[in-house]
């Protein structure tokens, strides 16, 4: 068995801390803050089964137009934000072709259907189960064409991936959940997706499940990795530790790491934002607002707002717009009260131009590994993809781990 380092201590870092411990390797799981913090604390919550396909970029120019003239709300961006991504998303752009897009998704939708079913014996594990509700999630819409055009496509997902859902007129859907104020046009009610009511909770209990199986959390600052005479080390506070093998599972901060050891990796940084508020009348379900991108769902802090993309700069300031627009559109569905008082969080969802997450070997590095990229989806698929990383570390990687395998991705 191997001394492992795993850097990044997010979802998909404590899944594969877990994935490697349960192997048998002796595993220390390394980031400068506490489990949960980053990315994986302010997402929706939402283990997205019926997330089939992967987000594309939109090919029709209509659809761009407005998106470029900010007439919708689920994406907004920065012309510096633009310039800086313009060859990846170029490269996103293309793999967005139908073509394409489909040949992607049959990997995707194999990740994605596993989830809820690779979550349950971590949360069953780790006490968790509190956080956790099997309810599903919601669509909402406004406008009966794109509610009658969306639940076509998703009569086709069913027919292609399985994925369950119903179809249900917005009055009949009032009738089973009581706090909404209208009846909207449509729902779209996916079955099979779990929602979490503290994501960085959840993540802090796969953490602590972690350790009390004999695994290390330490301290330090995963820019500080580099090559030792017996493998890899990083610089913590208690120590310099070392072993035979790195996994790079640091989310949006993995190009910049790598890029020290001579790997350019493009990617889509979509920079997203929550907010908490008092209400009296919470939702069954999460809700995908689909007329103003946002996702409104009861948390332990109240009711969460999280916001779509907005392809800025990484030290661009805070834009609050996406939010506000969200929390008061959301108010003819929902009783949406006082804002919390919350220090303001915002996180970046690391996306790759061909929406896969890149798992497995480096390919000029003996003993590193990447596991990051995951895009909308790392709080989904941590642990999916987690067990596939630790197949190839074992040297046991079947169809699926080769086709999300760095060699000849970077």
């Amino acid at each position: 068995m191997a001394e492992i380092l795993v850097l990044g201590a997010g979802m998909v870092g404590v899944s594969t801390a877990l994935a490697l411990q349960a192997r048998g390797h002796t595993v220390s799981l390394v980031d400068r803050t506490a489990p949960g913090r980053e990315t994986s604390f302010g997402n929706a919550g939402i283990i997205q089964a019926e997330a089939a396909e992967p987000y594309g970029l939109p090919r029709d120019l209509g659809r761009l137009l407005a998106m470029a003239m900010g007439r919708g709300n689920d994406v907004t961006w920065s012309l510096q934000g633009v310039m800086q991504m313009a060859p990846a998303l170029w490269s996103y752009f293309r793999n967005s072709a139908p073509r394409r897009h489909a040949e992607i998704s049959r990997t995707y939708a194999r990740l994605t259907a596993r989830s809820t079913a690779d979550h349950a014996p971590l949360i069953a594990a780790s006490g968790a189960g509190n956080l956790i509700a099997r309810e599903g999630l919601v669509q909402l819409y406004r406008d009966r064409a794109a509610f009658e055009a969306d639940a076509a496509d998703a009569a086709r997902l069913a027919r292609d991936y399985g994925v369950r859902h119903r179809a249900l007129s917005g009055a009949d859907y009032r009738r089973e959940d009581a706090a909404l104020l209208g009846d909207p046009a449509g729902v779209i009610h996916w079955t099979d997706s779990w929602s979490c009511s503290a994501p960085g909770c959840l993540v802090h209990s796969y953490a602590k499940l972690f350790a009390s199986r004999g695994g290390r959390l330490l301290e330090g600052d995963a820019a500080s990795l580099g090559q030792s005479g017996t493998g890899w080390q990083v610089s913590t506070v208690a120590e310099r530790a070392e072993a035979e093998h790195a996994v790079v599972a640091l989310g949006p901060w993995s190009p910049t790491l790598l890029r020290r050891f001579g790997y350019r990796i493009p990617m889509i940084y979509k920079r997203g934002y929550h907010g908490h508020f008092s209400t009296s009348r919470p939702p069954l379900r999460p809700i995908v607002d689909m007329d103003n991108g946002v996702v409104a769902g009861q948390m332990q802090a109240g009711l969460r707002i999280a916001t779509g993309a907005a392809l800025v700069t990484r030290r661009a300031p805070a834009d609050l717009r996406q939010l506000d627009r969200g929390r008061a559109a959301l108010s003819d569905m929902l009783e949406i009260g006082a804002r919390v008082d919350e220090a303001q969080w915002s996180g970046t969802r690391p996306c790759l131009p061909d929406m896969l997450p890149l798992v497995g070997a480096a390919p000029r590095h003996k003993g590193l590994w990447f596991h990051f990229g995951h895009g909308h989806q790392g709080f989904t698929l941590g642990p999916t993809t987690s067990e596939l990383l630790a197949d190839a570390l074992d040297g046991q990687a079947g169809e699926l781990a080769a086709a999300l395998a760095p060699a000849g991705r970077v």
